[in-house]
């Protein structure tokens, strides 16, 4: 099954760092978000990729075709015209990049990279700008067992403010980063049937808008409930905490050894 990843928006909630750079290559430690994106899918088995690139896109392609120079040590041999690469830790995956254009909209995007993906297979989906510990093997199992066209996980986000709960007028507890009750939205990691594309008209199309009210409409999407990390990676705040957690050795997306 092919990795598809949405990659080509401009960022702007981020401007302080994508004035210079697509989003997904904002790092977290000294990879980029995408890196992250993919070893999550990389430990499960998933290691195909197809890049939806729009923004920027060049940044993208030129990030993929030069991975091992900015993972490795070198020593360049300018006499030899020669470059010998040092502890390398070359992922074996198979990346390809597609400029889907720079105005294009989500589900525009997903039906421009239409021709790399096998008919009739599903495939996994998800955004270039958030990180979960999400189990992918479990959320494909589950989508393999139900025959609907698509799934969705399905995330309960924590509060932006922290609550407190009273007795008797009085603090009896701290909540420092409260779900909403019962309430769930759309976290990506989706896993979806090549027929699913049917339903997107052009590259004015937002994925999240008809496609997926029709799906609902039809009975055919289902919801992969996740109660574990999940983030986005939307604010400068945001991008702050994930460095944090990736510093202090407790980034909990990371699944991998």
């Amino acid at each position: 099954m092919k990795v598809v990843i949405l990659a080509g928006g401009r960022g702007s909630r981020l401007s302080e760092e994508t004035t210079m750079r697509p989003k997904p290559l904002v790092e977290i430690g000294d990879k980029p978000i995408l890196w992250h994106i993919m070893s999550i899918y990389a430990h499960f088995g998933f290691d195909e990729f197809v890049v939806c690139a729009g923004y920027k896109s060049y940044q993208i392609k030129e990030y993929f075709a030069n991975l091992v120079l900015h993972h490795s040590d070198i020593t360049v041999d300018l006499g030899k015209n020669t470059i010998e690469y040092h502890h390398s830790k070359r992922p074996n995956w198979k990346v390809t990049v597609v400029d889907t254009g720079l105005e294009t909209l989500t589900g525009g995007r997903l039906k421009r990279i239409r021709p790399f993906l096998p008919e009739g297979e599903p495939f996994l989906m998800t955004y270039g700008d958030g990180v979960a510990d999400v189990d992918v093997a479990a959320e494909v199992a589950f989508h393999r067992s139900h025959g609907l066209k698509a799934t969705m996980c399905a995330i309960a986000p924590p509060g932006r403010f922290g609550t407190v709960e009273i007795e008797a007028d009085r603090v009896s507890a701290f909540v420092e980063k409260p779900t909403a009750n019962r309430q769930r939205i759309n976290g990506g990691f989706f896993v979806l049937e090549t027929s699913v594309l049917d339903l997107i008209d052009g590259d004015g199309t937002h994925f999240e808008g008809r496609p997926l009210e029709q799906l609902v409409a039809e009975g055919q999407l289902a919801a992969y409930r996740h109660d574990g990390f999940w983030q986005p990676m939307d604010t400068l705040r945001e991008r702050d905490h994930l460095e944090d957690l990736w510093r202090s050795g407790r980034a909990p997306w990371k699944l991998w050894s």
